[in-house]
C-alpha cells in the first residue's frame, strides 16, 4: 500500500478488532462499514481523500 500511494503510512495499534483508515485525521474506510476492506478498497478510499 505504501508503494501504491507513494505516501507515508503508519499503523496505530488498537483493541477490540477495530480497523479504521484515516487521512489527515478523517476516517475514510472502516471495517464496520462493509466488513474488512481489501487492499484495493483501502487504496481507492485513501486516493480519493488525498
Amino acid at each position: 500500500m505504501k508503494e501504491a500511494l507513494n505516501a507515508d503510512v503508519k499503523l496505530i495499534a488498537g483493541s477490540g478488532g477495530v480497523f479504521d483508515v484515516a487521512v489527515d485525521g478523517k476516517v475514510v474506510i472502516k471495517k464496520t462499514w462493509e466488513g474488512f476492506p481489501d487492499e484495493e478498497s483501502i487504496v481507492k478510499a485513501v486516493s480519493e481523500a488525498l
